[in-house]
């Protein structure tokens, strides 16, 4: 077990810091064991607690809140891979080890090694194995070189079956092993800074290191040459190079790692005994290296896509976090914690704009399927004939177009979370297909005759009420029953107007940061104006206004100036005549301060306050331009 968290977003984004004490605290002071350089962090923020073999974070009444998988917390237990969000920090916690620890000090170079008389280079270029032409024309068949043939149709089945590096090192060291008279193998990578990735002794229970000359492994990689070293313990000039003399080696091969002729590394054999290797193994092991590095290369390329995609994945949590702390919001959280856990389908109810797709991802994340893909797809942008084929792929031919085969988004999300959005719209066939997914969990690609079963968890969502499509003959009532078995309502904005200040507050900073414009929040007066707005659109609307606002104002904070038009001429509190009256007592207030100031727009700009930039989009608002030109 070792506990630890490694911060992925945030001011101290890729530090790790390891779990070793009984208490951590996370905060903003210096006193902390964490400590955060960010406004957004309370002063101690909160604390993480071992007790026994469990970890818990515990809120410590911060101002913004802990989230843990995206979901605001006061107490809870941490598991491996949970993501815990402290202001604009992003932590994961892992307590389990993901890769196998290599031996410490497992290889040990020495420095010296003199020319000897039966040193044999071979160029790659010139390796007989991988020459096929060279090899089935010039050169007499063997049994020997049908045996070696064998054995690199077995190295090469048995290493392109893996898929991490680690994994590909040591079965290759073994299988050499089978083949090659070698007692002691590494191989070396380049850019390691002289540390092996993976040595392999032919007596596994053997624990002295592997003692590597550097400047054979130097030329071999350097040159991209294969290098054979013979009789080592008849030379005189090794009489002195105790490391050799200890390890008894009677022979060595080095053979390099290339990949479209760029050598990421090196094969490493040695033994000590009397037979030693030939020419014939240096031929069979520069076959097996080039084998090995193009595995290597691929299993390396696979590892950083998936280590691309989970730092991607990290950057979706950190952005689709679900805000708000009033009491309808706490219900819905904590309504997510309880069903995310399970498997059941679950439909998610509201109007556009309230967060149905975040809800989703919270379930998601908080459930056992969180390491799987979520796959989502918007059942309202597609036509019919289209909808299908993303959704249950289809094979090569089945229509006008279909030139390859194409796996839809249910065997996509095979083992994860499948998410349909406005699943209202489905027509009435695809409604039937899906009942049958539902039932059966399994399906056919468009085109296709094979059933495809599959593993996933349903969410569906929409803002249509099904029960009245229902009784107008729009939607299958038997589909309903099978998508309402868990039912979540989001609530609409104007519901939670508690939560506006702290949502557009959020929003201001986000989109401030993204238009490298800095904003230090909004105005009074601008938070009472979006507090007494309807919001139809809710929370899409929200941020749309104030990203608006950032981009357009000119001042530290937002000012009501700065919101969409609309935004004040349907505000709740503001009737037709209350709206007029308030426009014209604007009216007379900046033309009296227009005269005070002698018709300078910056002098009068002054006396009101307000930027000049601000007092002439005013003006174009109030209709005054023509006024002012009488």
């Amino acid at each position: 077990m070792n506990p630890r968290l490694i911060a992925i977003a945030g001011p101290m984004e890729g530090s790790i810091f390891d779990l070793t004490e009984e208490e951590i605290s996370v905060g903003r002071e210096r006193s902390n064991q964490i400590s955060i350089n960010d406004a957004s962090v309370s002063r101690r923020h909160l604390i993480i607690k071992k007790n026994e073999r469990k970890f818990h974070v515990e809120d410590l009444g911060s101002h913004n809140g802990t989230r843990v998988n995206g979901l605001p917390v006061k107490e809870r237990a941490l598991n491996h891979g949970d993501f815990i969000a402290v202001g604009d920090s992003l932590f994961l916690f892992l307590t389990d080890d993901e890769e196998e620890t290599t031996p410490e000090d497992p290889i040990r170079f020495y420095e010296d090694m003199p020319d000897t008389r039966t040193t044999v280079h071979l160029r790659l270029e010139d390796a007989i194995y991988l020459r096929p032409e060279r090899l089935l024309s010039s050169l007499p068949a063997t049994a020997r070189m049908a045996r070696d043939l064998n054995a690199l149709l077995k190295i090469s089945a048995a290493i392109n079956s893996l898929r991490k590096s680690e994994d590909i090192k040591k079965r290759l060291l073994e299988l050499t092993f089978e083949v090659m008279p070698a007692e002691r193998g590494a191989i070396l990578m380049s850019g390691d800074e002289e540390r092996l990735a993976v040595s392999l002794h032919r007596n596994q229970s053997a624990s002295e290191p592997i003692r590597i000359s550097r400047t054979v492994v130097n030329q071999s990689i350097g040159e991209g040459v294969a290098v054979l070293i013979n009789n080592i313990s008849d030379e005189k000039e090794f009489s002195e190079v105790e490391s050799l003399r200890e390890a008894r080696t009677q022979s060595l091969i080095c053979v390099p790692l290339a990949v479209f002729e760029i050598v990421t590394g090196a094969l490493y054999l040695d033994t000590a005994g009397a037979s030693g290797f030939d020419e014939n193994h240096l031929q069979l092991a520069a076959a097996i290296a080039s084998i090995a590095a193009l595995a290597l290369e691929n299993a390396s390329h696979l590892e950083w896509l998936k280590s691309e995609n989970r730092r991607l994945q990290d950057a979706i949590i950190t952005e689709r976090n679900m805000i708000g702390e009033s009491a309808q919001m706490k219900e819905v959280y904590h309504f997510i914690s309880r069903i995310a856990p399970s498997d059941s389908t679950v439909l998610i109810c509201g109007e556009s704009g309230t967060g149905k797709e975040l809800a989703a991802r919270a379930i998601h994340q908080n459930s056992a399927r969180k390491d799987f893909p979520f796959i989502a797809i918007n059942c309202a942008v597609l036509t019919d004939t289209l909808l299908e084929s993303e959704l249950f792929g289809h094979e090569k031919g089945a229509f006008t177009g279909a030139i390859a085969q194409k796996r839809g988004k249910l065997e996509l999300a095979h083992t994860g979370t499948l998410f349909l959005d406005e699943v209202g719209e489905l027509a009435p066939q695809l409604q039937a297909k899906l009942l049958r997914v539902l039932q059966e969990r399994e399906f056919e690609r468009v085109g296709g005759a094979r059933p495809i079963k599959i593993d996933i968890r349903l969410i569906a969502a929409t803002n249509r009420d099904l029960e009245e499509a229902i009784r107008e003959g729009k939607f299958r009532q038997d589909l309903y029953y099978r998508l309402n078995v868990v039912r979540l309502t989001m609530p609409p904005l104007r519901q939670r107007r508690a939560d506006i200040p702290l949502l557009a507050t959020y929003f201001a900073l986000k989109h401030s940061q993204r238009c490298k414009r800095m904003v230090k929040g909004l105005s009074a007066e601008a938070h009472a104006c979006l507090r007494s707005y309807e919001w139809p659109g809710n929370v899409r609307e929200l941020e749309n206004a104030v990203e608006r606002a950032v981009v357009l104002g000119s001042t530290d904070y937002i000012l009501p100036e700065d919101l969409p038009e609309d935004l004040h001429e349907r505000t709740v509190s503001a009737g037709i005549k209350y709206y007029e009256a308030v426009q014209e007592a604007k009216k007379r207030i900046v033309a009296g301060a227009l005269d005070q100031a002698s018709g300078n727009y910056a002098e009068a700009a002054r006396l009101l306050g307000i930027h000049p930039n601000n007092l002439h989009r005013l003006i174009r608002k109030l209709e005054m331009k023509d006024e002012l030109k009488k």
